[in-house]
């Protein structure tokens, strides 16, 4: 697809709405500002974040006109968005600078087949797990020795096998021959579909925001879940983040992504906290899990076991590389995801860097995190009119994918990337349960219910799990 032949943001924007909503989007209503790329990359990731949160962002003033009868505008600036695609790069708790969201061996590793081969290991479980798969000392120099004795896609398997997060950079041609691309290729972008009956159930008639008296159950963690539900609550909706103290979480990213959210912990491992999820699911209107397909089901939290507990609930599954196909089980992580489905090498080639390049931002997950919100939302609006339980699922692979067929900026990768002063503007100065704090605002300008973060962020299990 050449420059001249792409699509414009608005019809990205119109492209989002029709997988969720069957009504036209109201783009008269959207300005958007800005000029492409955004970001240093070949890849359209200005067009795609800016489309995205815009589309979310519409939705909210859709919910907001059927529940007061106005109508709203809606404005996105392109470096404001492309701010908040990097959010977690921009904050910091009392003055003091942001701290370093990766582990040391979380990069890219030559293997001794001629390719690379990525790794994750922010969580200290993944990194002790590859380390003893190499049988090497603990440190980059010695995992980066160990791994030239390795073929690239053995060590995938291996590591895989172990629930451990790896991936091996891929060519685009090497990836749509893989068997899971071609699973992935009969799936629609994002789905938001019925799955089972009930009564319509009407918006809530009181509060100022769109999203006022809308309950989220949030069960997620690292990035693209939980800005799915930062959003949600940028626009009024009451955010509960569930977590467990046996799960590990990254300090920094809790500190971006909880604002807007109180924050519980249950332990699904035990029967009475099991029992009180599923009260908090009777009064929830939204159920939002980040769990691989199926992690739930065991215990009892299925969309369909959930339905039934609460008919008209609407289920939101967020998952690494999608729902269907071989690959479905796998663990994985934006980075991952990038390397696996030809991303990163597509980019080093545009840079000429010789080798795999990763975007500029964790871009898989903050537009999966938008359309994740677009689609709740969308079944929100939904819901009211149809009636019936709803699923909402979106996958960073299938995003991978729509990024792909956007295009490419043939100039991209020389963009100037932004620094601080031109992320200024769009900060703003809050109290946290973590000191003050400083961070990207939200991106979207509605002119009637500007979108804001009422909750401020808190540590894990501050808060009971109740409504």
């Amino acid at each position: 697809m050449t420059a001249s032949s792409a699509p414009s943001t608005h019809a990205i924007v119109s492209d989002i709405w029709r997988y969720g909503l069957p009504t036209a989007a109201p783009l008269d209503a959207l300005s958007l500002t800005g000029v492409e790329p955004g970001l240093p990359s070949s890849f359209r990731l200005g067009a795609a974040g800016q489309a995205a949160i815009a589309a979310a962002a519409l939705a909210a003033a859709e919910i907001w006109r059927v529940r007061s009868g106005r109508r709203q505008s809606v404005s996105v600036d392109l470096a404001h968005a492309m701010a908040e695609m990097r959010s977690e790069r921009h904050f910091s708790v009392a003055g003091a600078e942001t701290p370093d969201l990766w582990d040391p061996l979380n990069t890219v590793y030559a293997t001794g087949d001629g390719g690379w081969l990525r790794m994750h290991t922010n969580f200290a479980h993944h990194r002790a797990g590859v380390v003893k798969i190499l049988g090497c000392a603990d440190t980059r120099e010695a995992v980066a020795e160990a791994m030239l004795g390795w073929r690239g896609e053995d060590f995938e398997t291996e590591a895989s096998s172990r629930g451990l997060v790896v991936a091996k950079a891929r060519t685009f041609a090497e990836w749509d021959a893989h068997p899971h691309a071609k699973a992935l290729a009969t799936l629609p972008m994002m789905e938001v579909r019925k799955i089972g009956e009930a009564p319509p159930t009407p918006l809530p008639a009181t509060g100022n925001r769109p999203l006022s008296g809308v309950r989220i159950l949030d069960l997620t963690r690292i990035i693209a879940g939980p800005v799915g539900g930062r959003t949600l609550a940028a626009h009024g909706a009451e955010v509960l983040l569930i977590t467990a103290p046996h799960l590990p979480a990254v300090p920094g990213l809790v500190t971006d992504t909880g604002r807007g959210k109180r924050s519980a912990r249950l332990d699904l491992r035990q029967v009475a906290d099991k029992a009180r999820l599923r009260d908090l699911v009777r009064g929830a209107d939204v159920f939002l899990q980040g769990y691989r397909p199926g992690g739930l089901d065991d215990l009892g939290f299925s969309a369909e076991a959930m339905a039934a507990v609460k008919p008209g609930l609407i289920r939101a599954d967020i998952c690494a590389y999608g729902f269907d196909g071989p690959w479905a089980p796998k663990r994985g992580f934006d980075s991952l995801v990038q390397c696996a489905t030809g991303f990163n090498l597509a980019e080093g080639e545009a840079a000429g860097t010789g080798g795999p390049k990763a975007f500029p931002c964790q871009a898989l997950d903050h537009i999966s995190g938008y359309l994740l919100a677009f689609g709740i939302m969308a079944a929100l609006l939904r819901r009211a009119d149809e009636g019936g339980s709803w699923q909402v699922r979106v996958s960073l692979a299938q995003t991978a994918l729509w990024l792909r067929g956007l295009g490419r900026l043939p100039d991209g990768p020389s963009a100037s990337d932004p620094g601080e002063a031109e992320v200024e503007p769009f900060l703003e100065e809050t109290q946290s349960g973590f000191g003050a704090l400083r961070a990207v605002r939200h991106s979207a300008v509605l002119s009637e219910t500007p979108a804001r973060w009422e909750q401020p962020c808190v540590p894990h299990g501050t808060h009971q799990p109740m409504w």
